[in-house]
């Protein structure tokens, strides 16, 4: 869901082939799980033409302003609180309205069961303005699902932002019955350690200062590591850089040369090889695929 031009605040993740396999593996995420995931505030210039529509099923939730959706020979017009569900492998397009252009939440979705989530397929729906309406509790958990595949692809993280994923499309199958959301605070060492990993992506960590930062041995810091995120330290920390280096590609203009020294690999190729391990696709690839 690329714009024309980076004229507004954009942010998306795109998760990589591997962590998508591990999805459609594991019996918690396989029947609904995300692929895609951002938001587009007002994004003046927003625009996508799909031939062959997607493989996945698109919902497009706008908050603000307006933009049009085509699809199977209808126009609609997305206003404030209007959403619609893209059905996959049909042929569509969308854009922003130029002189009011609209702020989208948007999600790339599929799984075993992604079909009995979507009562008015390929359909405007309008949600009515009310007190219990709980338009930011929605929002909550769209940043619920965001906010913990940005912290890394930890099974606990995956499981528990797809789980995410359940309640929120829920709250559009379900608008009568949308309640509250519950936010989530865990405080503990290893949680520590991501976000130390996180505010540090720029340098190369190495296990024994990740584990010093936190007041651990080597050894109990990658147990215990292990033992809550199902990844190895050094295995979540590449997938932090590459999420980040997969950001600075579809968000700025940075060489690859430059972005690899903002992730932290002085040399250009090491990190180019493992981009493509990781995403599938190598970094020049990427950043001229398109997104959303």
């Amino acid at each position: 869901m690329m714009l024309n031009k980076p004229t507004i605040k954009q942010r998306a993740i795109v998760l990589p082939k591997g962590i998508l396999q591990e999805l459609q593996d594991n019996p918690l995420t396989n029947n609904l799980y995300v692929t895609d995931i951002g938001c587009y505030l007002e994004a003046l210039g927003h625009k996508r033409v799909r031939k062959n529509g997607s493989s996945e099923y698109i919902l497009m939730y706008c908050t603000s302003g307006e933009g049009w959706v085509e699809v199977e020979g209808r126009t609609f017009t997305l206003k404030p609180n209007t959403y619609i569900i893209l059905l996959p492998n049909v042929p569509h397009k969308y854009g922003s309205d130029s002189k009011n252009p609209w702020s989208i939440y948007w999600i790339h979705f599929t799984g075993d069961k992604a079909a009995f989530f979507v009562n008015y397929p390929n359909t405007k729906v309008e949600i009515d303005v009310a007190t219990n309406s709980r338009f930011s509790d929605r929002i909550l958990l769209f940043e619920e699902i965001f906010n913990n595949l940005e912290l890394g692809y930890s099974l606990e993280n995956l499981e528990y932002a797809n789980i995410c994923l359940w309640h929120m499309l829920g709250s559009f199958k379900y608008l009568s019955q949308f309640r509250k959301i519950r936010e989530w605070h865990e405080q503990d060492r290893i949680d520590q350690s991501i976000r130390f990993m996180k505010t540090n992506l720029s340098e190369k960590l190495h296990l024994d200062i990740i584990a010093s930062h936190v007041g651990l041995s080597v050894s109990q810091f990658s147990l215990l590591f292990k033992r809550k995120t199902g990844r190895t330290p050094l295995d979540y920390v590449t997938h932090l850089k590459i999420q980040q280096a997969s950001k600075l590609l579809d968000f700025s203009s940075l060489r690859i040369n430059e972005i690899a020294q903002q992730v932290g690999y002085s040399d250009p190729f090491y990190f180019s090889r493992i981009f493509t391990k990781t995403m599938g696709k190598s970094p020049k690839a990427y950043r001229n695929s398109k997104k959303g």
